[in-house]
């Protein structure tokens, strides 16, 4: 049986970057210098711009059309991207999973079906958009590979995305949620100081030599709202007046997230690694989920990791939720830190929203 290898990865981020000092005169309760002591983020990168008020922004309507500007645009740039690198054609593809809990249009696969048609790929290549957060990555790249691990799919592209910045409006992103009963309430300004905009495409090949593509693989199931969305959904449409401008909001339970994530990655390692502990120092890179830099770094600290083996780039970019892994592999395929081909061994793990997690050890 032939392994599955990673063939090519792409990675699409904004050039727009936004300073803490622009957020917090838009979305008061932090302060710049506040903001930085607790997330460890400078800045991050947005697609729409914002005005003074904290109000998106919408790309000028021209006769030719402002790209990219969309979440369908910034997923087919890393995802041609990284079929590139691959050396493959669109049409090669088998199966097309779009991971984002953002999309352009919600119903009917969208985003998947537009990049299925703006790509070529051939009619019976499987388009599906997956809804799902920080760890959908990893818990859809372990879906695939258990699909191709059974010959029915060769080639197989898994596209991840997160596109804050349309969204942003200050009567939904100033207001609060209530997450369970007797409980404090959250407010929404805390995800606009922590996520970016961004997206992450990686291609799989069911061709690869023994002892080379994913070594291990896991994801599982936890059931807790580490982020908070209950709007846009039939129970809460905004003309049927059970809607609060909040609802609409994506919400960071701050409390729940730093108190899992720990957990639930080292779960991630820990499964990865039971049966090859002898991998473990050989381990180049890990590409982690990244809820903010000091999260991470305390995850890192705490699992007796090398710190300059961890990527990171959450203090430049923000949380890209379900991208930010992608684009990590990819920016480091870019710079030459790893190679495809070269044996060297990376890990990658996520953890959140409803709660996904999963990872992989994969020898590139």
């Amino acid at each position: 049986m032939n392994s599955v290898r990673v063939a090519g990865a792409g990675a699409f981020v904004p050039s727009r970057a936004i300073s803490n000092e622009r957020l917090a005169a838009a979305f008061p309760g932090w302060s710049a210098d506040r903001i930085l002591e607790k997330t460890g983020i400078r800045e991050r990168r947005y697609l729409w711009d914002i005005d003074v008020r904290g109000q998106a922004i919408p790309p000028p309507e021209r006769d030719l059309p402002i790209y990219p500007a969309s979440n369908t645009d910034m997923c087919e740039v890393a995802l041609r991207r990284a079929l590139e690198q691959a050396g493959v054609e669109a049409r090669e593809l088998d199966a097309l999973f779009v991971v984002t809990c953002s999309p352009d249009e919600l119903n009917f696969n969208h985003d998947a079906m537009a990049l299925h048609q703006r790509l070529g790929c051939r009619a019976d290549t499987f388009a599906l958009v997956i809804d799902d957060g920080c760890g959908g990555t990893p818990y859809i790249l372990d879906m695939a590979y258990k699909m191709m691990q059974g010959g029915r799919f060769k080639t197989v592209a898994v596209v991840a995305s997160s596109l804050l910045s349309p969204q942003l409006n200050p009567d939904v992103y100033s207001a609060e949620v209530v997450p369970a009963p007797g409980r404090k309430p959250l407010n929404a300004y805390l995800s606009v100081y922590v996520f970016g905009d961004g997206a992450g495409a990686v291609v799989l090949r069911a061709d690869g030599k023994e002892g080379e593509g994913i070594l291990a693989t896991m994801s599982g199931n936890a059931h807790g709202e580490l982020v908070i969305r209950r709007g846009g959904g039939m129970l809460r449409l905004p003309y049927q007046g059970r809607a609060r401008p909040a609802d609409m909001a994506f919400v960071v339970d701050g409390p729940r997230v730093a108190k899992g994530y720990s957990f639930y990655m080292s779960q991630c390692l820990e499964a990865v690694l039971v049966d090859r502990p002898e991998l473990r120092s050989e381990v180049k890179r890990y590409y982690f989920h990244q809820p903010n830099k000091r999260l991470v770094q305390h995850f890192i600290r705490a699992a007796g990791l090398p710190q300059e083996r961890v990527a990171l780039n959450v203090d430049r970019y923000g949380n890209t939720s379900a991208a930010g892994k992608l684009i990590l592999l990819a920016e480091d395929l870019a710079a030459g830190r790893v190679r495809l081909g070269s044996g060297d061994l990376v890990l990658l793990a996520a953890v959140g929203a409803n709660v996904h997690f999963g990872a992989q050890l994969i020898r590139l």
